[in-house]
């Protein structure tokens, strides 16, 4: 299991990723009604929305749980390694600042479509 120590002092390099991805994470445990990881490397799928550079960027953690409520956002994930789409909701009250060491795999993109429509639900998020 990769504690934050261990992610934060490995040698491997960061991962390259772009903004529309979504990625498996290393979230760790979560605290309250945070969302956490699943299994032993606590690992969520998260939709990259800004990268700020080849170290740091904003994330939305993803689940498959369909909820048509105002702070999660549903949309067809385009998975990587299999030839289907499957439905899939951003929690857009947990985006949070993540470093790239947290990130594990490549698993899909989200359309530019929906790109423009989960930034525009979280800019509607803020004051």
């Amino acid at each position: 299991m990769p504690t934050k120590a261990a992610l934060n002092n490995t040698d491997k390099q960061r991962l390259f990723f772009h903004e529309r991805e979504v990625w498996y994470c290393h979230l760790g445990e979560n605290v309250g009604f945070e969302q956490d990881g699943n299994g032993d490397q606590f690992l969520r799928p998260v939709a990259i929305v800004r990268k700020f550079n080849n170290e740091i960027l904003w994330g939305v953690p993803l689940t498959r749980t369909q909820k048509d409520l105002p702070y999660y956002f549903s949309f067809t994930l385009s998975v990587v390694a299999e030839t289907l789409d499957e439905k899939s909701t951003a929690i857009l009250s947990q985006m949070r600042l993540i470093d790239a060491k947290r990130l594990r795999r490549l698993i899909g993109y989200i359309s530019e479509k929906d790109f423009v429509q989960l930034k525009t639900k979280l800019k509607a998020l803020l004051p």
